[in-house]
C-alpha cells in the first residue's frame, strides 16, 4: 500500500498531524536549497572558498583536542536553521539614529543580499534623556560623547526583546559589516555553543542551544578567560572549566592574524583557526545575540540596578563576573552564560567619505578629513566592500 493510500484512511485532523514532520523537514530542505542557490554564483568566482566548507572542528579543554563526533542527522538539520531569514534567532535588530539614512540604506542592502531581515530600533541622542532617567551610578555631567545615548539605544532594543517575549535576538549597530559567508560561519558557532554549554537536546528551541544568555559575535577584540589577571594561579580544575574551546580549523574566512586583534597570542594557533569560547572581556558591542533570559538579566543589571561604565564595558563585566565565579565555584550576581567567537565575525565598517560621519558616539575627524576608500578590520571577505561585485556579477574580492 502506498503512502497516499495509507493516509486516505486516516481522519482529516490526524492526517494533518501525520504530515506535520514531513512539512517541517521539507521546509528545512527548502531553506538549505535557497542558501545554496544564493551562493551558487560565488562558487564560480571564489573557487578557493566553497560555501559548504566550514572547516574542521574540534573541542579542546586546556589544550587537549578531540575530534568532534559527527552530529546526528537531526542535529545537522536543526543547525541549518541558522540560514533562515533571521539567522536562527527570532529577530535581527539594528540600532541606528533615524536621520542616518545612509547607514540604513547600506545595512538593508547588505542584509537583503545576505538573505536575512532586519528590524530597526531608533538610536537615542543623550539630550533626549532627562536626568531623572539616568541610571544609578552615573553622573551625567561627567560623561563624554554619546555615552548615555548609546546605552539607551541598546537598552531599548533589549527591553523590546523582553516586552515582546522574543525567544532570542541578534542586536547589531548600524555600521556593521560581515563576511559574505556569514551563514556558514554561524553553523560552526551553533555547533560550538552547543558543545561548550553541553546542550543535551538534539532539537533545542534555538539552533545555538537553550542555555546561553549572550552570544558575542562582533567585537573589537577579546582575550581568553584563563588569561585574565584575576584568574592567574587558579587550580587546574578551575582553569579547565573556564577554558573550554571549540576550534574551527582550516577556515578560509579567518584573516591573517596580523589583521585581527592581538589580545590573543595567535602564534599559539595554526593559521585559519577560529575559536568559540566562554566570554572573558570583549571590547565593543558591535553585534551580540541575547536570549530572553539574557535580555531580562541585562535589563536588570545595566538599567534597573544601575550603571557604572559605558554599555559595552558594562555588558562585558557581567560576563567577566560570571567567569570569576565559575573559576571559584561561586555564583555571580546574575550568573550570566556568555559565549564569544574569536576572531570576531562582525566588525564596524568605516565608509568612504567624511571621517566625521563614521561615528554617532564619538567625535572624530573634526578637521574635515575624507576617507577615500571604505575599510573593515578583521573581516576577510567583506560584504560591504563586495556589494558592487555582487550586484554586477563580478568576481568577489578578499581584503587580505
Amino acid at each position: 500500500m502506498n503512502a497516499s493510500a495509507c493516509l486516505s484512511g486516516i481522519r482529516p485532523r490526524l492526517r494533518l498531524l501525520a504530515l506535520a514532520p514531513v512539512v517541517v523537514i521539507a521546509y528545512i530542505v527548502t531553506l538549505i536549497a535557497i542558501d545554496e542557490f544564493f551562493f551558487a554564483s560565488n562558487r564560480i568566482v571564489i573557487k578557493s572558498i566553497p560555501v559548504e566548507k566550514a572547516g574542521r572542528h574540534t573541542q579542546s579543554i586546556i589544550g587537549t583536542e578531540n575530534e568532534d563526533p559527527e552530529p546526528t542527522k537531526s542535529v545537522q538539520l536543526d543547525i541549518e536553521r541558522v540560514i533562515n531569514k533571521t539567522l536562527g534567532f527570532e529577530k535581527v535588530i539594528a540600532i541606528g539614529l533615524p536621520e542616518r539614512s545612509d547607514k540604513r540604506d547600506a545595512l538593508e542592502l547588505m542584509a537583503s543580499l545576505s538573505g536575512f531581515d532586519i528590524e530597526w530600533v531608533d538610536g537615542v541622542k543623550p539630550s533626549s534623556i532627562p536626568s531623572k532617567a539616568v541610571p544609578y551610578g552615573i553622573d551625567p555631567s561627567a560623561v563624554q560623547d554619546n555615552f548615555l545615548g548609546s546605552w539607551r539605544g541598546h537598552m531599548n532594543a533589549i527591553r523590546q526583546v523582553v516586552e515582546q517575549e522574543t525567544g532570542s535576538a541578534l542586536i547589531m549597530e548600524d555600521d556593521m559589516d560581515w563576511d559574505i559567508h556569514l551563514k556558514s560561519q554561524l553553523r560552526n558557532v551553533a555547533r560550538g555553543a552547543r558543545q561548550i554549554l553541553h546542550e543535551s537536546s538534539e532539537l533545542p528551541h534555538s539552533p545555538y542551544g537553550d542555555d546561553w544568555d549572550v552570544l558575542w559575535l562582533g567585537h573589537c577584540g577579546e582575550p581568553f578567560p584563563e588569561t585574565l589577571e584575576e584568574n592567574a594561579g587558579l587550580p587546574s580544575e578551575s582553569i579547565e572549566q573556564m577554558s573550554a574551546k571549540y576550534f574551527i580549523q582550516d577556515d578560509d574566512t579567518v584573516p591573517p592574524y596580523n589583521q585581527v586583534s592581538q589580545l590573543v597570542d595567535w602564534s599559539q594557533y595554526q593559521p585559519q583557526t577560529r575559536i568559540v569560547h566562554r566570554t572573558a572581556a570583549p571590547i565593543c558591542t558591535f553585534a551580540y545575540a541575547v536570549s530572553q533570559r539574557g535580555a531580562r538579566k541585562i535589563l536588570y543589571g545595566l538599567s534597573v540596578d544601575g550603571l557604572h561604565m559605558a554599555f559595552d564595558n558594562s555588558l562585558a563585566q557581567l560576563c567577566r563576573d560570571a567567569m570569576y565565579g565559575l573559576g571559584r565555584n561561586q555564583s555571580s550576581a546574575l550568573n550570566m552564560k556568555c559565549i564569544s567567537v574569536n576572531p570576531t565575525i562582525m566588525f564596524h565598517h568605516k565608509a568612504k567619505g567624511l571621517v566625521a560621519s563614521g561615528s554617532d558616539i564619538q567625535n572624530v575627524g573634526g578637521d574635515g578629513s575624507v576617507r577615500e576608500k571604505g575599510e573593515t578590520e578583521s573581516i576577510r571577505w567583506s560584504m560591504r566592500l563586495n556589494l558592487q561585485n555582487i550586484l554586477a556579477g563580478k568576481r568577489l574580492e578578499a581584503q587580505f
